[in-house]
Parts: structure tokens; C-alpha cells; sequence
């Protein structure tokens, strides 16, 4: 079969021939038939420290796919042939302690689909059935193809109450910060103020829903609040940048008692002025993937209830034109990418 792999540990992603994976007794094997590029599959591209530090090669990459199941193993009996099917891509170990306390997604032992294992960047991919998940009909394939991150945005947007609160999410143009843009509305927040240095995705985060969307070198989130009226900061903070002056720039314009999500990977050297988290007595929430698997449920939820992700996919591209995606992601004049497989 063909597979995108990143075979060599230097900048870029080869097209190769591969075997097509034969499934385990538990497994399901899914011809997949869209897939969708994701910030992890660039940062693997680029082979940049964290990939540097995190991949082995050979290895088939993507996280992000739909498809139809055409095997499945002896021992499965909840995954049937010609279903359509998602797949969650953390593979958790079902044994340590979180994982025993509905703690899935923060197992001490997570295998990633696409990053320590084969992924979906491929015309096959096997995966345990455990991690399949059969969708609703009625949500499109293409949408199916990005729940994944978009399991991410509605974990960031949702691990606090938003009904009538006042959200800043910094990144907001970036596709998880737009798609928890329209999580934020379709859920009852008041003001969503976004921040974005990207022209193209500001107005992506204005097409979301966001209220007011600024460029931060252009102008200030303080000046933001005047215009809107707000007084006092934000109730809740969504950051998914990754970016330590935006990062800072938040916790300088929450409210007390405020609550952020922190998607974004800080680096190393961020610093924080702990003296603000204190006395503002703010709370601060790690964000890993999806809640396994109560975000999966929320998400689809929300779909079939009216909640339009649709513009932010904005390019489609067949496999073998997959350089021409990771092009355009690297310039980031984008938001979500599909790759056609069918």
C-alpha cells in the first residue's frame, strides 16, 4: 500500500510503498478514505526538538482519519465490516491507576497512533478496536476526519462552566483555537475575544463566532475589554498558542478567580509572574487530548445540535500531493488540511 513515512530522521516525509498491516486478534484494520494534517505531523516534518527527542523512524505518520473497516480480528465483537468509523488516537494501557480511574487520557502508559506507532497517513491502518469509535451518520466524513482535534478544542473549551462568561483565547485563529471559538458560542458565552498575529486566521476566528478578534501587536486585549464594555478581566482563558507573551498577557487580563486551559506547549524558558496566579487566585488546567471517551460523546452532541466547524476546514488536497499540504500548513495561511485517500 502507499503510506506517507517519515523514514529518515531530517526535514521532510516520504511516499513509499509499505505492507499493508495485518490486524491482532483485538484489532480492526480501516481502508482509510480521508485524513487530516495536524501541528504534531508539521512539527514531524520539520524534524524539530520535540521530534527530534520523540520519533523513531521509519514510522507511518497521522493522527487525524476516517474510514471503513474491512478486517477485523477474532476476539472483536463490537466492530463490524463496511462500518464507518473514527478512531481515538491514544492508545492507553487499561491498567495503571489512572487508567483504572476513568483517567484514560493521562494513562502513564500512552502509545500515540501516528507518533509512536504506524498512524493513518496511509491507504490501511490497524488500531485496537477499543479505540474505534462509530459516529453518527449524519455528521459528514470530512468532519469525522478532524474530530480528533476537534475532541482537543472541546476538552480546552469545556473543562470550565462558559454559560455568560467572558472567554480570552489567545491563538484563536490557529484551527483547535477556532474550533473552541465555536464551541465557546454554540455553548452560551457572553464576549469571546480572540488573539491571533495571523491575518488569514483572524478572520477564521471572526467566521467561528469569536466576538472581537485582535492582533495583540496592533492592538491591546485592554483595549479590547473598553470597547466591549467589560469590566474587571476575563472569566475564562482558552490558550492555545503556545506563546509566552500571549500566555502572560491573559493572566494580566483574568478576572479573580478566573480559570484558564492551557493547550498551548509553553517552552522551557516561560516565565510566569506567580505573584498574579496567586493573588488573582486563578486556576490553571492542563489540556491533553480528549477526555477519554466523555469528550467524544460531548463533541458529536454538538454536531448533530447545530455546532458548524465546517469553515474551518479550508484546503483539500489528494495523498500524493501531500507536499503542497505541508507547505501551506508550514506557512499557516490555512486552517484544517485534508488529505483524500480514496
Amino acid at each position: 500500500m502507499k503510506a506517507l513515512v517519515k523514514s529518515y530522521p531530517e526535514r521532510g516525509i516520504w511516499l513509499q510503498e509499505v505492507d499493508i498491516p495485518k490486524p491482532g486478534p483485538n484489532d480492526a484494520l480501516i481502508k482509510i478514505q480521508k485524513s487530516a494534517v495536524c501541528g504534531t505531523d508539521l512539527h514531524i516534518y520539520k524534524w524539530d526538538e520535540w521530534a527530534q527527542q520523540t520519533i523513531k523512524t521509519p514510522v507511518t505518520i497521522g493522527h487525524e482519519y476516517m474510514g471503513i473497516v474491512v478486517e477485523v480480528g477474532e476476539e472483536v465483537d463490537r466492530v463490524h465490516v463496511g462500518e464507518r468509523v473514527t478512531v481515538e488516537g491514544h492508545i492507553a494501557c487499561g491498567f495503571c491507576r489512572n487508567c483504572r480511574r476513568g483517567r484514560q487520557h493521562i494513562c502513564d502508559h500512552t502509545i500515540g497512533i501516528g507518533v509512536n506507532r504506524d498512524g493513518g497517513f496511509a491507504e490501511y491502518i490497524s488500531v485496537p478496536a477499543k479505540n474505534v469509535l462509530h459516529i453518527d451518520q449524519a455528521i459528514p466524513d470530512e468532519i469525522m476526519a478532524i474530530m480528533d482535534p476537534l475532541g482537543n478544542a472541546t476538552h480546552t473549551a469545556l473543562s470550565f462552566p462558559i454559560l455568560g462568561e467572558d472567554v480570552l483565547i489567545t491563538g484563536a485563529g490557529g484551527p483547535i483555537g477556532a474550533m473552541a471559538t465555536a464551541i465557546c458560542k454554540f455553548s452560551g458565552a457572553r464576549y469571546i475575544v480572540g488573539t491571533d498575529l495571523s491575518k488569514y486566521r483572524c478572520a477564521l476566528a471572526r467566521k467561528m463566532g469569536a466576538t472581537k478578534i485582535i492582533d495583540p501587536t496592533k492592538e491591546s486585549i485592554e483595549d479590547a475589554m473598553k470597547e466591549l464594555g467589560m469590566v474587571g478581566g476575563f472569566d475564562i482563558g482558552l490558550e492555545c498558542s503556545g506563546s509566552p507573551i500571549a500566555f502572560n498577557d491573559m493572566v494580566n487580563n483574568m478576572y479573580n478567580g478566573g480559570k484558564i486551559s492551557l493547550l498551548g506547549l509553553l517552552p522551557k524558558s516561560t516565565q510566569i509572574n506567580w505573584n498574579k496566579l496567586i493573588f488573582k487566585g486563578l486556576t490553571l488546567k492542563g489540556i491533553y487530548g480528549r477526555e477519554m471517551y466523555d469528550t467524544w460523546y460531548h463533541m458529536e452532541m454538538m454536531l448533530l445540535s447545530g455546532l458548524d466547524i465546517s469553515p474551518v476546514i479550508t484546503h483539500r488536497f489528494h495523498y500524493t500531493d501531500f507536499q503542497k499540504a505541508f507547505d501551506i500548513m508550514e506557512k499557516g495561511d490555512c486552517g484544517k488540511v485534508i488529505l483524500e485517500w480514496e
